[in-house]
């Protein structure tokens, strides 16, 4: 059989604004997962319309494409294009979860929820002559999966290769978050077990890890484990914590001493009120500068996440968030324009209220604003949104942020991560086009090593 695995460009690739480096960081893991259950005998390609171009004149027995809200509408022409030449499509992802009837007119099969353990039940129907229109995941374990299809993956491609994921969900519920939707009608939160994370860990080339997890920090026992394993392995890797679980315990600590040098965290807003409204109970009357110190006095970068846009917000957010975050050492920062995407429970209220704007979901882009706002204009948001991204990576404040840190080489670090993330467009495009990005990976495991106190 042969099989085709694709993940469309979002709609943001063709954005005058679009960083092409922001979208050759990870290869399409969840693709590559999936393609682990099919025959040994089945000839499979994996395509990844940001890295490559889409060959559409062939035509596979099978098309598996993964969908997310903003390449949706690329998605579904892609599925109709192969459906017309006699591939049998099938859709799954986030956004065909959330909106399953939206999806199902351009597929043979959808796949609601994760796929791990209705894909293989897929294929045998499928062999069989009697494929399903609908499968639902309910029933969810990662114990025992075959090991990911990395020899699919076109690693020169990819600044890193090395990304893992060794769970599913969160154990925590925001309002605004996206995965609520995909994991509702079963666990919303389990993981891989130990040692098969390891060995997985094991068998990947290199230094560099790069944890794709929402939570890599949200089971205790499990992330203990995994980080006592992980000692030795001479590892360095990033991954996404909240500040609960840095503030709580020692889990942090063995995390830096496996090998964590930059973690993402979600401090979304300094308002009690803004968190209580999106239900973002675990960051609630935290220290977020305790936090902060914590993860320096361990060597580890931060990665802090901010929404703008919800309802407690004024004029002054943009400026005060970014003066917090230069001021406390965060080393780089994603901004967000709060983006109610279907299937959430901040969406369903917006809906109830007649907040929402539009439906066209090449816009819900956490750059556009698509609801009603409060207190700030639609045009005050936006602006100031990119204001804010101006701000936080002019060279004033890299160099202003740098210089928070005790130590010259974690000040150092901080000005070449955040620099060289930022300011050296044009090198990472001609790495992207002449196919060499991988080339970067050691000068990056460089700047992740440790900083000794």
């Amino acid at each position: 059989m042969v099989v085709k695995m694709i993940l469309p460009a979002l709609a943001e690739a063709e954005n005058p604004y679009w960083r092409p480096i922001k979208y050759s960081l990870f290869p399409p893991l969840g693709l590559a997962t999936l393609a682990a259950f099919l025959s040994p005998d089945d000839e499979v390609t994996l395509s990844d319309q940001h890295v490559e171009e889409l060959e559409l004149n062939d035509q596979p027995d099978l098309v598996i494409i993964q969908v997310y809200i903003t390449n949706a509408y690329r998605a579904y022409a892609i599925a109709d294009h192969y459906r017309l030449r006699g591939s049998y499509v099938i859709l799954g992802g986030l956004h065909v979860t959330s909106l399953p009837d939206e999806a199902a007119p351009h597929a043979d099969s959808i796949f609601l929820g994760p796929g791990e353990e209705t894909f293989p039940q897929f294929l045998r129907d499928f062999k069989e002559g009697r494929a399903q229109k609908v499968y639902t995941s309910l029933a969810r374990s990662l114990h025992g999966i075959p090991p990911v299809r990395r020899d699919l993956i076109k690693r020169e491609r990819y600044l890193v290769p090395n990304s893992i994921v060794v769970s599913r969900g969160c154990p925590h519920h925001c309002d605004f978050c996206y995965k609520d939707a995909f994991f509702e009608g079963g666990k919303s939160f389990y993981t891989q077990l130990v040692d098969e994370a390891l060995a997985e860990i094991d068998s990947l080339p290199g230094r560099h890890l790069y944890f794709l997890d929402d939570h890599l920090l949200g089971n205790v026992r499990f992330s203990t484990s995994l980080f006592e394993g992980m000692r030795g392995m001479n590892r360095v890797f990033q991954g996404a914590a909240t500040i609960d679980s840095i503030l709580r315990g020692d889990l942090i600590e063995k995390a830096a001493e496996a090998g964590l040098r930059s973690v993402f965290i979600g401090f979304e807003t300094f308002s009690p009120e803004n968190l209580k409204q999106s239900n973002k109970k675990q960051n609630l009357a935290k220290d977020y500068v305790a936090a902060v110190n914590r993860l320096h006095s361990l060597g580890i970068m931060i990665n802090g996440s901010f929404v703008f846009g919800l309802d407690e917000d004024d004029k002054d957010v943009f400026q005060r968030t970014v003066d917090w975050a230069v001021n406390n050492g965060v080393t780089t920062s994603t901004f967000h324009i709060l983006t109610p995407y279907p299937g959430t429970k901040l969406y369903q209220d917006m809906e109830n209220e007649g907040r929402i704007l539009t439906r066209n979901w090449d816009l819900y882009d956490t750059r556009h604003v698509v609801y009603k706002t409060r207190h700030l204009s639609a045009i005050e948001l936006e602006n100031g949104y990119y204001q804010a991204y101006d701000s936080f990576y002019s060279w004033a404040n890299i160099a202003k942020a740098s210089w928070q840190h005790e130590s010259l080489k974690h000040k150092v670090k901080h000005f070449m991560y955040a620099g060289g993330w930022k300011k050296f467009e044009p090198l990472w495009n001609f790495l992207i086009k002449t196919k060499s990005l991988n080339d970067m990976l050691p000068l990056l495991e460089g700047i992740l090593s440790k900083v000794k106190r």
